[in-house]
């Protein structure tokens, strides 16, 4: 299947002003050659466009632009053709279903960045990369997406993998020629040192690489509070939108509602809660119950205090119930007379109803998980869940070798850890002979990329 040229729609479905539907393998240009029709006969060149109709037998289709890419210089290493068609689902698959009739076939998800991987063009951290760049949702999750894109993720990978080879290269040297080293000596002066160097590493990656993921995915945040102190007026103030139903009837959010933030680079995926008190109306019961979940899952809690109202008992349980979470404690109604007398220490007042004080709390939130955290210029983040899994078994196959050389046993038993962790690392770039995990990695992309 390797050498089929493959042909899909490369643009979002709908209606736009261009479609491009995008063909690789040896036979793009000779398939494309038998219903694209131009005025000039000389043959195509590398990296060109020209201009022509597309035509079905004698029925014209549609004016287009095509571009030529010849092997090796491009994206999959394979001869490229993009057609530029007029925007319209139609049209496009009108074109598409001429490639496929004339000897294409349907690529599947992924398969054009699949086959970039596979010819060498790009490891398969850049690979996901590409996936990560389609999907970023703000400036932060574009620039991590372009490190790995750049080759910083693999060049970390391989600057700690040379690493773990000199160790294990230390240790061949004493196996192959014991009369060299002292076993007691080089594993106290050289193995011990340099495999709680890797450790040190391999941990503040992994401790950096919490925020990469808060940033790749958005922070799950809970909006919580009794009924009727403000939360869906807070959701609606902070997103913009009348997304949340506000009356002054208790028990109105009787179910998650959800919206999404961007501050100052990282989202929040805000979630509306159900007010939470003791209540014997059933359908307020369940959406009570999905709140105590949100508030479970969530990695970041809002909890809204009514401070025009003295603290009520079911504020208290609240508290009691978020004390262990990453918490932010909100004071709302500013803009009423305050009746609140207990004292929350770094609390946030503020006026959903008035949109008043809201930079403070985006603030807060701006300097828990982005300032001092994150410098994207200095440090490379990992933020894949499959690269921060490979680092975390690489770093528990260290600490395995780590003991191992500290407890005395023979050196050969410390380079087994370490090869393993070696060859963890280079499946982070796609070292990995299950061709079915690199077929669902890239099944994850759209179709068409």
């Amino acid at each position: 299947m390797q050498n089929d040229t493959i042909a899909a729609i490369s643009t979002a479905p709908g209606i736009g002003a261009i479609s491009i539907v995008r063909m690789s393998g040896e036979d793009a240009l000779p398939i494309l050659e038998k219903f694209f029709h131009s005025s000039r006969q000389d043959p195509f060149e590398s990296h060109t466009i020209r201009y022509g109709k597309i035509k079905d037998d004698d029925q014209l289709i549609d004016e287009v632009l095509v571009s030529y890419f010849k092997a090796p210089k491009t994206f999959t290493q394979e001869d490229i053709v993009e057609i530029n068609t007029h925007g319209g689902t139609y049209i496009a698959e009108r074109v598409l279903a001429l490639c496929l009739s004339n000897g294409a076939r349907l690529a599947e998800n992924g398969e054009f960045t699949e086959r970039a991987f596979l010819n060498g063009r790009i490891d398969l951290t850049e690979a996901e990369s590409v996936l990560d760049l389609i999907e970023s949702r703000s400036e932060l999750s574009l620039k991590l997406a372009t490190q790995g894109l750049e080759g910083k993720i693999r060049n970390l990978t391989e600057s700690l993998r040379n690493q773990l080879l000199d160790v294990i290269a230390q240790i061949e040297v004493n196996i192959d020629y014991p009369e060299y080293d002292d076993v007691q000596e080089l594993t106290q002066n050289v193995l011990i040192p340099k495999t709680e160097a890797l450790k040190s590493h391999l941990t503040k990656i992994l401790d950096q690489a919490v925020y990469g993921q808060l940033i790749k995915d958005g922070i799950s945040t809970a909006i919580v509070g009794r009924p009727n102190v403000g939360k869906s007026s807070l959701l609606n103030a902070l997103i913009n939108e009348e997304k949340a139903i506000v009356t002054d009837i208790q028990g109105t959010t009787r179910d998650t509602v959800e919206g999404r933030l961007n501050i100052g680079g990282i989202t929040l995926n805000l979630i509306d809660t159900a007010g939470i008190r003791d209540t014997a109306d059933h359908v307020e019961k369940i959406g009570i119950e999905k709140s105590v979940q949100a508030i479970e899952k969530a990695r970041l809690v809002l909890l809204v205090i009514d401070q025009s109202q003295p603290l009520t008992v079911d504020d208290k349980k609240l508290i009691s119930l978020t004390e262990n979470k990453e918490r932010i404690i909100i004071l709302n109604k500013d803009d009423l007379p305050k009746k609140l007398t207990d004292d929350f220490k770094d609390a946030i007042p503020i006026s959903s109803l008035l949109k008043k004080n809201l930079d403070a709390l985006e603030s807060k939130i701006h300097r828990m998980y982005v300032s001092g955290h994150l410098d994207t210029k200095e440090s490379v983040f990992l933020s894949n869940a499959r690269h921060i899994g490979k680092f975390k078994e690489a770093l528990s196959l260290v600490n395995s070798a780590l003991d191992t050389a500290q407890n005395g046993y023979p050196v050969d038993m410390i380079e087994m850890d370490l090869k393993e962790a070696w060859l963890r690392l280079g499946e982070v770039m796609g070292e990995v002979s299950d061709t079915a995990l690199i077929d669902t990695l890239f099944s994850q992309f759209c179709l068409g990329k």
